[in-house]
Protein backbone atom coordinates (compact mmCIF):
# COMPACT_ATOMS: atom_id res chain seq x y z
CA UNK A 1 0.00 0.00 0.00
CA UNK A 2 1.29 3.38 -0.95
CA UNK A 3 1.97 5.85 1.85
CA UNK A 4 -0.34 8.90 2.11
CA UNK A 5 1.19 12.18 0.88
CA UNK A 6 -0.41 15.53 2.04
CA UNK A 7 0.91 18.63 0.34
CA UNK A 8 0.32 22.00 2.03
CA UNK A 9 0.42 25.12 -0.20
CA UNK A 10 3.55 27.21 0.33
CA UNK A 11 1.48 30.39 1.04
CA UNK A 12 -0.38 28.62 3.90
CA UNK A 13 2.92 27.59 5.50
CA UNK A 14 4.12 31.19 5.44
CA UNK A 15 0.94 32.43 7.12
CA UNK A 16 1.15 29.80 9.88
CA UNK A 17 4.82 30.53 10.51
CA UNK A 18 4.12 34.25 10.77
CA UNK A 19 1.47 33.57 13.37
CA UNK A 20 3.81 31.34 15.37
CA UNK A 21 6.50 34.04 15.32
CA UNK A 22 4.07 36.52 16.83
CA UNK A 23 3.04 34.03 19.51
CA UNK A 24 6.65 33.32 20.36
CA UNK A 25 7.78 36.86 20.99
CA UNK A 26 8.19 38.42 17.57
CA UNK A 27 6.48 41.62 16.45
CA UNK A 28 3.12 42.15 18.23
CA UNK A 29 -0.05 41.68 16.26
CA UNK A 30 -1.94 44.88 15.54
CA UNK A 31 -4.84 45.56 17.89
CA UNK A 32 -8.30 44.89 16.53
CA UNK A 33 -10.94 47.60 16.34
CA UNK A 34 -12.90 45.95 19.14
CA UNK A 35 -10.10 46.30 21.73
CA UNK A 36 -10.69 49.33 23.90
CA UNK A 37 -8.17 51.91 25.02
CA UNK A 38 -8.52 52.80 28.68
CA UNK A 39 -7.70 56.20 30.13
CA UNK A 40 -7.67 56.36 33.93
CA UNK A 41 -8.88 59.41 35.85
CA UNK A 42 -7.12 59.21 39.22
CA UNK A 43 -8.62 62.05 41.24
CA UNK A 44 -10.52 63.02 44.36
CA UNK A 45 -14.13 62.31 43.42
CA UNK A 46 -15.44 62.50 46.98
CA UNK A 47 -14.06 65.39 49.06
CA UNK A 48 -13.11 67.78 46.22
CA UNK A 49 -15.84 66.30 44.04
CA UNK A 50 -16.50 69.45 41.98
CA UNK A 51 -12.95 69.45 40.62
CA UNK A 52 -12.98 65.73 39.83
CA UNK A 53 -16.36 65.87 38.10
CA UNK A 54 -15.32 68.95 36.13
CA UNK A 55 -12.18 67.18 34.87
CA UNK A 56 -14.23 64.11 33.94
CA UNK A 57 -16.70 66.20 31.95
CA UNK A 58 -13.94 68.03 30.10
CA UNK A 59 -12.38 64.71 29.11
CA UNK A 60 -15.70 63.25 27.98
CA UNK A 61 -16.52 66.36 25.96
CA UNK A 62 -13.22 66.20 24.05
CA UNK A 63 -13.58 62.45 23.47
CA UNK A 64 -17.11 62.90 22.15
CA UNK A 65 -15.67 65.02 19.32
CA UNK A 66 -13.95 61.91 17.95
CA UNK A 67 -16.91 59.64 18.70
CA UNK A 68 -14.97 58.15 21.63
CA UNK A 69 -12.60 56.31 19.32
CA UNK A 70 -8.84 56.52 18.77
CA UNK A 71 -7.26 54.83 15.77
CA UNK A 72 -10.54 52.99 15.28
CA UNK A 73 -10.57 51.67 18.87
CA UNK A 74 -13.20 52.62 21.46
CA UNK A 75 -11.97 54.71 24.38
CA UNK A 76 -13.07 53.89 27.92
CA UNK A 77 -12.66 56.44 30.72
CA UNK A 78 -11.99 54.56 33.98
CA UNK A 79 -12.81 56.54 37.14
CA UNK A 80 -10.51 55.98 40.13
CA UNK A 81 -11.37 57.90 43.31
CA UNK A 82 -8.28 58.38 45.49
CA UNK A 83 -10.18 60.72 47.89
CA UNK A 84 -7.05 62.79 48.42
CA UNK A 85 -5.12 59.74 49.67
CA UNK A 86 -1.63 59.13 48.29
CA UNK A 87 -1.68 55.38 49.12
CA UNK A 88 -4.98 54.96 47.26
CA UNK A 89 -3.49 56.81 44.30
CA UNK A 90 -0.46 54.48 44.34
CA UNK A 91 -2.82 51.48 44.17
CA UNK A 92 -4.52 52.99 41.12
CA UNK A 93 -1.15 53.53 39.42
CA UNK A 94 -0.31 49.88 40.02
CA UNK A 95 -3.65 48.87 38.51
CA UNK A 96 -2.81 50.97 35.45
CA UNK A 97 0.53 49.21 35.02
CA UNK A 98 -1.20 45.82 35.09
CA UNK A 99 -3.87 46.91 32.60
CA UNK A 100 -2.78 46.01 29.07
CA UNK A 101 -5.34 48.44 27.62
CA UNK A 102 -4.49 51.47 29.81
CA UNK A 103 -2.73 54.19 27.83
CA UNK A 104 -2.64 57.20 30.16
CA UNK A 105 -3.57 58.50 33.60
CA UNK A 106 -5.25 61.87 34.08
CA UNK A 107 -4.59 63.28 37.55
CA UNK A 108 -6.78 65.52 39.70
CA UNK A 109 -6.75 68.54 41.99
CA UNK A 110 -4.30 67.34 44.65
CA UNK A 111 -0.53 67.72 44.31
CA UNK A 112 0.54 65.41 47.21
CA UNK A 113 -0.19 62.09 45.41
CA UNK A 114 1.87 63.17 42.41
CA UNK A 115 4.69 64.48 44.58
CA UNK A 116 4.72 61.29 46.67
CA UNK A 117 4.84 59.01 43.64
CA UNK A 118 6.79 61.09 41.14
CA UNK A 119 9.80 58.76 41.13
CA UNK A 120 7.62 55.66 40.88
CA UNK A 121 5.69 57.18 37.96
CA UNK A 122 8.82 58.05 36.02
CA UNK A 123 10.74 54.84 36.70
CA UNK A 124 7.73 52.64 35.90
CA UNK A 125 6.84 54.56 32.72
CA UNK A 126 3.35 55.71 33.70
CA UNK A 127 2.06 58.31 31.25
CA UNK A 128 0.46 61.00 33.46
CA UNK A 129 -1.33 64.11 32.23
CA UNK A 130 -2.03 66.76 34.87
CA UNK A 131 -4.92 69.22 34.31
CA UNK A 132 -4.97 70.73 37.83
CA UNK A 133 -2.35 69.85 40.49
CA UNK A 134 0.01 72.84 40.62
CA UNK A 135 3.06 72.05 42.79
CA UNK A 136 6.22 73.04 40.93
CA UNK A 137 8.28 69.81 41.30
CA UNK A 138 5.58 67.60 39.74
CA UNK A 139 6.86 68.04 36.18
CA UNK A 140 10.52 68.53 37.02
CA UNK A 141 11.92 65.03 37.52
CA UNK A 142 15.73 64.95 37.28
CA UNK A 143 15.95 61.60 35.56
CA UNK A 144 16.55 60.23 32.07
CA UNK A 145 12.84 60.19 31.17
CA UNK A 146 10.02 62.44 32.36
CA UNK A 147 6.53 60.93 32.09
CA UNK A 148 4.41 63.70 33.67
CA UNK A 149 2.96 66.48 31.51
CA UNK A 150 1.00 69.43 32.87
CA UNK A 151 -1.55 71.82 31.39
CA UNK A 152 -2.43 73.88 34.43
CA UNK A 153 -1.16 76.50 36.82
CA UNK A 154 2.51 75.98 37.70
CA UNK A 155 3.45 77.09 41.20
CA UNK A 156 6.88 78.25 40.10
CA UNK A 157 4.94 81.09 38.47
CA UNK A 158 1.65 81.28 40.40
CA UNK A 159 3.25 82.93 43.42
CA UNK A 160 4.47 85.81 41.26
CA UNK A 161 0.98 86.45 39.90
CA UNK A 162 -0.74 86.29 43.30
CA UNK A 163 1.88 88.48 44.98
CA UNK A 164 1.86 91.11 42.28
CA UNK A 165 -1.94 91.22 42.38
CA UNK A 166 -1.87 91.78 46.14
CA UNK A 167 0.77 94.50 45.97
CA UNK A 168 -0.12 96.34 42.77
CA UNK A 169 -3.85 95.77 42.24
CA UNK A 170 -5.03 95.58 45.84
CA UNK A 171 -2.41 98.09 46.96
CA UNK A 172 -1.37 96.10 50.03
CA UNK A 173 2.03 96.30 51.72
CA UNK A 174 1.98 93.88 54.67
CA UNK A 175 1.12 90.36 53.48
CA UNK A 176 0.62 87.36 55.75
CA UNK A 177 1.16 83.88 54.25
CA UNK A 178 -1.46 81.30 55.30
CA UNK A 179 -0.50 77.94 53.81
CA UNK A 180 -1.61 74.34 54.01
CA UNK A 181 0.99 71.95 55.39
CA UNK A 182 1.67 69.95 52.20
CA UNK A 183 4.19 69.93 49.37
CA UNK A 184 1.82 72.25 47.54
CA UNK A 185 1.84 74.74 50.43
CA UNK A 186 5.63 74.56 50.82
CA UNK A 187 6.13 75.07 47.06
CA UNK A 188 4.03 78.23 47.20
CA UNK A 189 5.81 79.49 50.30
CA UNK A 190 9.09 79.44 48.37
CA UNK A 191 7.74 81.17 45.28
CA UNK A 192 5.65 83.75 47.15
CA UNK A 193 8.53 84.63 49.45
CA UNK A 194 10.84 85.02 46.45
CA UNK A 195 8.31 87.23 44.65
CA UNK A 196 7.87 89.40 47.75
CA UNK A 197 11.64 89.68 48.17
CA UNK A 198 11.99 90.78 44.54
CA UNK A 199 9.43 93.51 45.25
CA UNK A 200 11.29 94.61 48.38
CA UNK A 201 8.51 93.40 50.70
CA UNK A 202 8.82 91.02 53.65
CA UNK A 203 5.81 89.05 54.92
CA UNK A 204 4.66 90.11 58.37
CA UNK A 205 4.09 86.46 59.22
CA UNK A 206 3.65 82.91 57.96
CA UNK A 207 1.39 80.19 59.38
CA UNK A 208 0.63 76.64 58.27
CA UNK A 209 -2.40 74.43 58.85
CA UNK A 210 -3.38 70.84 58.19
CA UNK A 211 -6.27 69.33 56.25
CA UNK A 212 -9.48 68.93 58.26
CA UNK A 213 -8.83 72.25 59.95
CA UNK A 214 -10.73 72.68 63.22
CA UNK A 215 -12.62 75.86 64.13
CA UNK A 216 -10.47 76.54 67.24
CA UNK A 217 -7.26 76.20 65.22
CA UNK A 218 -8.62 78.52 62.52
CA UNK A 219 -9.59 81.14 65.12
CA UNK A 220 -6.16 80.95 66.75
CA UNK A 221 -4.41 81.50 63.41
CA UNK A 222 -6.69 84.40 62.54
CA UNK A 223 -5.97 86.06 65.88
CA UNK A 224 -2.26 85.69 65.09
CA UNK A 225 -2.87 87.40 61.74
CA UNK A 226 -4.83 90.21 63.40
CA UNK A 227 -1.96 90.82 65.83
CA UNK A 228 0.58 90.99 62.98
CA UNK A 229 -0.79 94.21 61.43
CA UNK A 230 -1.25 92.37 58.10
CA UNK A 231 -3.27 94.12 55.41
CA UNK A 232 -3.73 91.10 53.11
CA UNK A 233 -3.76 87.31 53.43
CA UNK A 234 -1.97 85.25 50.78
CA UNK A 235 -3.87 81.96 51.03
CA UNK A 236 -2.98 78.49 49.78
CA UNK A 237 -5.87 76.23 50.73
CA UNK A 238 -8.45 73.86 49.37
CA UNK A 239 -12.15 74.59 49.58
CA UNK A 240 -12.92 72.93 52.94
CA UNK A 241 -10.21 74.75 54.89
CA UNK A 242 -10.91 78.07 53.11
CA UNK A 243 -14.56 77.79 54.14
CA UNK A 244 -13.56 77.43 57.77
CA UNK A 245 -11.21 80.40 57.62
CA UNK A 246 -13.73 82.72 56.00
CA UNK A 247 -16.54 81.70 58.33
CA UNK A 248 -14.31 82.53 61.28
CA UNK A 249 -13.03 85.75 59.71
CA UNK A 250 -16.62 86.96 59.54
CA UNK A 251 -17.29 85.80 63.11
CA UNK A 252 -14.21 87.68 64.32
CA UNK A 253 -14.90 90.68 62.06
CA UNK A 254 -11.40 90.32 60.56
CA UNK A 255 -12.24 91.36 57.03
CA UNK A 256 -8.84 91.48 55.36
CA UNK A 257 -8.61 91.03 51.59
CA UNK A 258 -7.52 87.56 50.48
CA UNK A 259 -5.41 86.79 47.41
CA UNK A 260 -5.68 83.03 47.04
CA UNK A 261 -4.52 80.08 45.07
CA UNK A 262 -7.28 78.29 43.21
CA UNK A 263 -7.72 75.30 45.53
CA UNK A 264 -10.78 77.05 46.94
CA UNK A 265 -12.62 76.54 43.63
CA UNK A 266 -12.42 72.74 43.67
CA UNK A 267 -15.06 71.87 46.29
CA UNK A 268 -18.29 73.20 47.79
CA UNK A 269 -16.94 76.63 48.73
CA UNK A 270 -19.74 78.68 47.19
CA UNK A 271 -22.40 76.37 48.67
CA UNK A 272 -21.15 77.12 52.18
CA UNK A 273 -19.87 80.67 51.69
CA UNK A 274 -22.95 82.21 50.08
CA UNK A 275 -23.26 85.51 48.24
CA UNK A 276 -23.99 87.56 51.37
CA UNK A 277 -20.86 86.19 53.08
CA UNK A 278 -18.71 86.65 49.97
CA UNK A 279 -19.76 90.30 49.79
CA UNK A 280 -18.10 90.90 53.16
CA UNK A 281 -14.68 89.53 52.15
CA UNK A 282 -12.61 90.85 49.26
CA UNK A 283 -11.57 87.54 47.71
CA UNK A 284 -9.54 87.00 44.54
CA UNK A 285 -7.86 83.85 43.26
CA UNK A 286 -5.69 82.68 40.40
CA UNK A 287 -7.09 81.11 37.22
CA UNK A 288 -6.02 80.60 33.61
CA UNK A 289 -7.12 82.97 30.93
CA UNK A 290 -10.13 81.29 29.36
CA UNK A 291 -13.64 81.51 30.77
CA UNK A 292 -16.94 80.37 29.29
CA UNK A 293 -18.43 83.44 30.97
CA UNK A 294 -15.72 86.03 30.30
CA UNK A 295 -15.21 84.98 26.66
CA UNK A 296 -18.78 84.31 25.50
CA UNK A 297 -18.04 85.10 21.84
CA UNK A 298 -15.18 82.63 21.52
CA UNK A 299 -16.24 80.34 18.65
CA UNK A 300 -14.70 77.14 20.00
CA UNK A 301 -15.93 77.96 23.48
CA UNK A 302 -19.50 78.29 22.22
CA UNK A 303 -19.24 74.97 20.38
CA UNK A 304 -17.81 73.20 23.42
CA UNK A 305 -20.44 74.66 25.74
CA UNK A 306 -23.22 73.48 23.41
CA UNK A 307 -21.67 70.01 23.24
CA UNK A 308 -21.48 69.90 27.05
CA UNK A 309 -25.17 70.85 27.27
CA UNK A 310 -26.00 67.91 25.01
CA UNK A 311 -23.76 65.45 26.87
CA UNK A 312 -24.89 66.47 30.36
CA UNK A 313 -28.57 67.43 30.08
CA UNK A 314 -30.08 68.84 33.25
CA UNK A 315 -26.61 69.31 34.70
CA UNK A 316 -25.16 71.90 32.32
CA UNK A 317 -27.57 74.36 30.71
CA UNK A 318 -25.43 77.50 30.88
CA UNK A 319 -21.80 78.39 31.49
CA UNK A 320 -22.31 79.08 35.20
CA UNK A 321 -23.38 75.44 35.68
CA UNK A 322 -19.81 74.25 35.10
CA UNK A 323 -18.45 74.12 38.64
CA UNK A 324 -14.65 74.33 39.05
CA UNK A 325 -14.47 75.35 35.37
CA UNK A 326 -10.70 75.24 35.01
CA UNK A 327 -10.85 71.49 35.58
CA UNK A 328 -13.17 71.16 32.58
CA UNK A 329 -11.18 73.63 30.45
CA UNK A 330 -7.76 72.14 31.12
CA UNK A 331 -8.95 68.53 30.81
CA UNK A 332 -10.61 69.34 27.49
CA UNK A 333 -7.44 70.96 26.10
CA UNK A 334 -5.19 68.22 27.48
CA UNK A 335 -7.32 65.48 25.94
CA UNK A 336 -7.17 67.24 22.58
CA UNK A 337 -3.38 67.26 22.86
CA UNK A 338 -3.33 63.57 23.82
CA UNK A 339 -5.53 62.74 20.83
CA UNK A 340 -3.10 64.57 18.54
CA UNK A 341 -0.16 62.69 20.06
CA UNK A 342 -1.87 59.31 19.55
CA UNK A 343 -2.63 60.15 15.93
CA UNK A 344 1.00 61.13 15.37
CA UNK A 345 2.46 58.09 17.15
CA UNK A 346 -0.03 55.47 16.05
CA UNK A 347 -0.99 52.42 18.10
CA UNK A 348 0.52 48.96 17.70
CA UNK A 349 -1.41 46.99 20.32
CA UNK A 350 1.71 46.57 22.49
CA UNK A 351 0.75 48.83 25.40
CA UNK A 352 4.29 49.42 26.70
CA UNK A 353 5.44 50.38 23.21
CA UNK A 354 2.38 52.59 22.69
CA UNK A 355 2.82 54.44 25.99
CA UNK A 356 6.42 55.18 25.11
CA UNK A 357 5.61 56.29 21.57
CA UNK A 358 2.84 58.62 22.76
CA UNK A 359 5.15 60.12 25.40
CA UNK A 360 7.70 60.90 22.69
CA UNK A 361 4.97 62.31 20.44
CA UNK A 362 3.78 64.61 23.23
CA UNK A 363 7.29 66.09 23.37
CA UNK A 364 7.43 66.50 19.60
CA UNK A 365 3.96 67.40 18.35
CA UNK A 366 4.16 68.41 14.71
CA UNK A 367 0.74 70.05 14.27
CA UNK A 368 -0.77 72.86 16.37
CA UNK A 369 -3.71 71.90 18.57
CA UNK A 370 -6.54 74.37 19.07
CA UNK A 371 -7.72 74.51 22.66
CA UNK A 372 -9.88 76.72 24.82
CA UNK A 373 -7.02 78.50 26.60
CA UNK A 374 -5.02 78.95 23.39
CA UNK A 375 -3.70 77.19 20.30
CA UNK A 376 -0.83 74.94 21.39
CA UNK A 377 2.18 74.86 19.06
CA UNK A 378 4.45 72.13 20.38
CA UNK A 379 3.28 72.57 24.00
CA UNK A 380 5.86 70.10 25.38
CA UNK A 381 9.51 69.38 24.66
CA UNK A 382 12.12 66.92 25.94
CA UNK A 383 12.87 67.73 29.58
CA UNK A 384 16.26 68.52 31.05
CA UNK A 385 17.64 70.71 33.82
CA UNK A 386 18.31 73.55 31.40
CA UNK A 387 14.66 73.54 30.25
CA UNK A 388 12.61 73.25 33.46
CA UNK A 389 9.36 74.32 31.77
CA UNK A 390 9.58 71.67 29.04
CA UNK A 391 6.58 69.73 30.36
CA UNK A 392 4.47 72.83 31.04
CA UNK A 393 1.89 73.64 28.36
CA UNK A 394 1.01 77.03 29.88
CA UNK A 395 3.20 80.04 30.67
CA UNK A 396 2.93 82.94 33.10
CA UNK A 397 1.14 84.92 30.38
CA UNK A 398 -1.74 82.43 30.60
CA UNK A 399 -2.36 83.16 34.30
CA UNK A 400 -4.89 85.71 35.53
CA UNK A 401 -6.81 86.59 38.70
CA UNK A 402 -10.54 86.10 39.19
CA UNK A 403 -13.35 86.46 41.69
CA UNK A 404 -16.81 85.07 42.36
CA UNK A 405 -19.94 86.61 40.87
CA UNK A 406 -23.26 86.88 42.74
CA UNK A 407 -24.32 83.35 41.77
CA UNK A 408 -20.98 81.70 42.52
CA UNK A 409 -19.78 81.94 38.94
CA UNK A 410 -16.10 82.62 38.36
CA UNK A 411 -15.38 85.97 36.68
CA UNK A 412 -11.91 86.80 35.38
CA UNK A 413 -10.83 90.19 36.70
CA UNK A 414 -7.48 90.70 34.92
CA UNK A 415 -6.40 90.05 31.36
CA UNK A 416 -2.86 89.05 32.22
CA UNK A 417 -1.23 87.55 35.26
CA UNK A 418 1.49 90.17 35.59
CA UNK A 419 0.00 93.62 36.05
CA UNK A 420 2.53 96.26 34.99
Amino acid sequence: MDSLHWRVPTRTIHVVLAGLICLCGGQPAAATDSESIRIYLDADLTVAKSAGVSIERGLRTALSEIDNRLQGRPVELVLKDHRGSSPRSKHHLEQYLADKSALAVISGLHSPPLLAHREFINKAGILVLDPWAAAGPITRYPGPENWIFRLSVDDTKAGQVIVRHALEVLGCERPFLLLEDTGWGKSNERTMTAALDAAGVAPVGTAIFSWNLSTPRARALLREIAASSADVILLVANAAEAQTFIEQMIELDLLLPIASHWGITGGTFTDIIGASMRERVQLSFIQTRFSFISHPQDALGLQVLQRARTLFPGQITEAADIDAPTGFIHAYDLMRILIAAVRQAGLTGDIAQDRRAVRIALENLEEPVQGLVKTYSRPFRPFDADHPDAHEALTIDDLVMAGYGPHGEIILTTTTGLQR
